[in-house]
This record gives C-alpha cells, sequence and structure tokens, in this order.
C-alpha cells in the first residue's frame, strides 16, 4: 500500500531559500523583471520620491513592475495587488517579499499617469528594435467601454426642467397659502418646515441647469463631467471611446488613445499620427472600418502621407445610380449623371452635420427621364452634393476598388485586441474616473496585449532584453 503524501509543516531547512530560485527560468514574472529594468525609467519622467529624510520609500521600479504584473494576471486594483504582493508568488517575487500598500500604489498611479502611457510606447519601441513589427498592413479600430459612474446618477436636462417646473408650481401653491393666512391672522405666518427642503432642492436643481448651460450638454455626470452617453451593446451607457491601431504581422498595439468623442470619424488622422510618432512611419496601408470614414479626415491622410482604406459600403453594382457614378466636372461647374445627363449648379448650403458647406446640383430634365423613380424620390429632380474633399473622397473609391479584398484583414487584425480586452480580461467597465485616468488603464491594457506577445518571443530566445 502507496504512503500518503502529505505536508510536513514541521520540517526545516537545512540552508535559507534563495528568493531568486523561487521561480523558474521562463516564469513571466521573470518577463516583466527584464523589461522594467530595460527602461531608463528617469528619462521616461518617472516621479521619485526623496529619501534623504524620513521613511525609507518604494522604488520606481518596484512599483511599476507590481503594476505590470498585476495587469498581466487581471489584477488592476490597488487594494488586490496588495494582497497580492503578500499572496501571489509572482509579485512577491518581483517585491523581494516588500508589501507596498494600496495608498502607496495609488499614489505611483497618480503621480505617474502620463507617464505609464510611455511605457505603452516603449513596449511598442521594443518590439520595433526587435524586428518583430510589420509596416505592410495595419487596422484601427475602436470599442465603448462604460464609465465607472453610473448613468442613473446622471443630470438630464428635460428631467431637471421638468422637475424644477413641478417644484415651481408646488412653491407657487404653498406661497399663496401662505400670503392668505397672514391677510386672516396678525403676525407672522412662516413657511412650513417641510418646503424648506423644497427650496434647497430647487436651488440645487437649477444650480445643475446652470452647469449643463455653461457645458452645452443636455446629459451629464457631475463626478465624472468628461463621460457621455455611447451606445454599448444594445443600449446606450455613460462610456468613453477607446482607440487602438494593431499590426498585421504581429497583432501587436502599435498605437493606443481613449477619447470622449461618441463617434469615431475624427479619429483616423490622429491615430495615425500616433502611429507615425511611435514608428517613425506608417504602414503601407492602414484599414479602417465604416465609422472612420470621413471626407476631411481622408484627405488630410492624403495630404499627410497616410495610406488608409476604408469600406465601400454596399456594392455599386446594386446602385447603377449611386452619388459615385455622377461625375463632377469641375470646369464646366456640373455633374454628369450615369445616362450622360447634365445637372446644373442650384446653390449652396451649410450642412446640418458637416462643418463646411457644399455645392448642390440638381437635374433639370428629371420629367422626362425613363430611369427617374429609380434614380431619386425627390419630386424636384434628383440632387448631388459636392463638397471641398470630393476629389479625395473620390479617389477613395477607386482605390477601394482596386483594393477591396484587403478589407477583410481588418477584422482579424484589429478586432481581436477589442475581443481580447473585452472577453478575456474581462474588461467590461473602467475601474477609474476621469479622462486622464482612463487613458491611463487603457495604455495599461494595451502593454499589457503586447508584454503577453512579446513574452512568448523572449521565452523562444528570439527577445533579448538590454537590462540597464
Amino acid at each position: 500500500m502507496s504512503k500518503e503524501i502529505r505536508a510536513d509543516y514541521q520540517q526545516f531547512l537545512m540552508f535559507p531559500p534563495l528568493v531568486e530560485d523561487w521561480v523558474g527560468a521562463d516564469h513571466p514574472a521573470r518577463f516583466i523583471r527584464d523589461f522594467v529594468d530595460s527602461l531608463d525609467l528617469p528619462a521616461l519622467g518617472f516621479r521619485v520620491r526623496p529619501g534623504e529624510v524620513g521613511r525609507p520609500h518604494y522604488s520606481t521600479e518596484m512599483l511599476l513592475k507590481v503594476w505590470l504584473y498585476g495587469y498581466l494576471n487581471k489584477i488592476r486594483s490597488t487594494r488586490q495587488l496588495e494582497r497580492g504582493c503578500m499572496e501571489h508568488l509572482g509579485l512577491i517575487w518581483l517585491t523581494g517579499l516588500k508589501t507596498p500598500d494600496h495608498n502607496t500604489l495609488w499614489r505611483f498611479w497618480q503621480d505617474n499617469r502620463e507617464v505609464l502611457r510611455r511605457v505603452f510606447k516603449q513596449s511598442v519601441r521594443v518590439a520595433l528594435h526587435a524586428g518583430l513589427l510589420g509596416l505592410v498592413v495595419h487596422a484601427v479600430d475602436g470599442t465603448k467601454i462604460m464609465a465607472a459612474s453610473a448613468r442613473r446618477s446622471m443630470w438630464h436636462r428635460e428631467d431637471l426642467e421638468k422637475l424644477a417646473a413641478r417644484l415651481d408650481e408646488s412653491l407657487d401653491e404653498v406661497m399663496a397659502q401662505v400670503e392668505m393666512a397672514q391677510d386672516r391672522e396678525p403676525g407672522e405666518y412662516r413657511l412650513p418646515e417641510e418646503f424648506h427642503d423644497q427650496l434647497a432642492r430647487r436651488a440645487r436643481i437649477q444650480e445643475a441647469l446652470q452647469v449643463l448651460a455653461a457645458a452645452d450638454r443636455d446629459h451629464l455626470h457631475a463626478g465624472e463631467p468628461e463621460a457621455r452617453l455611447m451606445k454599448v451593446g444594445q443600449g446606450t451607457e455613460l462610456s468613453y471611446n477607446a482607440q487602438a491601431v494593431a499590426d498585421g504581422a504581429s497583432g501587436l498595439v502599435v498605437a493606443a488613445d481613449v477619447v470622449d468623442d461618441e463617434s469615431d470619424t475624427h479619429q483616423l488622422v490622429p491615430m495615425l499620427d500616433q502611429v507615425q510618432e511611435n514608428l517613425g512611419a506608417t504602414a503601407r496601408e492602414t484599414l479602417a472600418d465604416g465609422g472612420y470614414v470621413s471626407g476631411a479626415q481622408i484627405a488630410l491622410a492624403e495630404a499627410r502621407g497616410y495610406e488608409v482604406l476604408t469600406p465601400a459600403g454596399k456594392p455599386e453594382a446594386d446602385r447603377p445610380y449611386h452619388v459615385s457614378r455622377f461625375r463632377y466636372d469641375e470646369d464646366r461647374d456640373c455633374c454628369i449623371c450615369p445616362r450622360g445627363e447634365v445637372l446644373t449648379y442650384e446653390r449652396t448650403k451649410a450642412g446640418r452635420r458637416k462643418a463646411y458647406a457644399v455645392r448642390i446640383y440638381r437635374c433639370r430634365s428629371f420629367r422626362d427621364c425613363p430611369v427617374h423613380r429609380q434614380c431619386s424620390r425627390d419630386r424636384r429632380g434628383r440632387q448631388v452634393e459636392i463638397g471641398p474633399y470630393h476629389h479625395a473622397m473620390e479617389r477613395q473609391r477607386r482605390k477601394r476598388r482596386e483594393k477591396g479584398a484587403l478589407m477583410r484583414l481588418r477584422q482579424v487584425i484589429a478586432e481581436p485586441v477589442m475581443a481580447w480586452v473585452k472577453w478575456h480580461q474581462d474588461f467590461q467597465r473602467w475601474t477609474v474616473r476621469g479622462l486622464e485616468n482612463v487613458r491611463t488603464q487603457w495604455a495599461l491594457l494595451c502593454t499589457t496585449i503586447n508584454l503577453k506577445k512579446l513574452f512568448k518571443h523572449w521565452q523562444a530566445g528570439r527577445l533579448v532584453l538590454e537590462c540597464g
């Protein structure tokens, strides 16, 4: 009969254990140590607290290792990190048996929010110098992630105005009763005690309405004014818009940011600018989904030498009288329809959703046109709008026809990044408040994606980090 193996809690070790031997040679904690030790932390701008007087302080490099290793293992709160430094072998090894408390960890975050975002850029440059990045195809994508603050505690202008109106009616009735009582009875008649609360409530509502008016907003959360109502899944929630550019060859994230804009329309060029800053160049082609289609952004990307490709939308073969089939003749100042009919200039109007004016061209011979019902339902005849970015959009359409098959790569390059964050990391809501904190958290999440991929190359010996 075999003997059971049991824990012996009374055993003595002849030689004291060496902390260095507590984790294996290919343990992720060793990779995090090598990565942080390879960084020039003062040059990055990390704030180092002076230690000439007072209690000894925890080193910057150790606290950074704790945060990076924590995010690598889905440990993101300061209290969980504090507990992990006492229970998680990787963190115990990285800290050398030291136990920084949650306040120390949070102060490090607060002191170095912007600098922590530079660590993400360092992860990109490590991959670039190791030859792990390709500059052939990149893909940009965005995702909405719910804010830490709850929607139910938001201010809504319409609701506040209705509530203020009801309170005004109630208080007017009470004041009328007070006046009648003063006429009937001698002396001073005081307002009932319960209505003092209503007066204070009305004052708070008026203050909230003034804040909304000053911000030119219909919806606002007092504790997190930078968050916006955005479509998330099947509903609308208080959120931020997270952006990322992924490399097609390696899957590494090469640019990351968070904005409070509900739409991706204005984010294409800013993200490409960041890629240029991080890598020194952009890819031969950057793929973007339909949310990034903007004449202004596409024209600006052309002007800066960025190659972008956006989806064509519904196949033009199914739409014989699509606007793309109308030719604009700038010399004659007219548009030519697919049948050769001329649409003459009618007027210039300011666009409702656009920040620029467009020129309107209208068909005058539509009554005699045999296909006018197929072309347009407008009783005044088909109209075509020509904006200042018309030529850039035309060049983009031609490019789509030539390289449309390349768009199929966008989903397999960019969307896994968002899926990994939301489902593998189980990150459905920001755990910090405010745009600056949220940007730092997104940078750490994207750094984690890169470190996971770099770790595999480090394990295989294809990546050597030069520790300082």
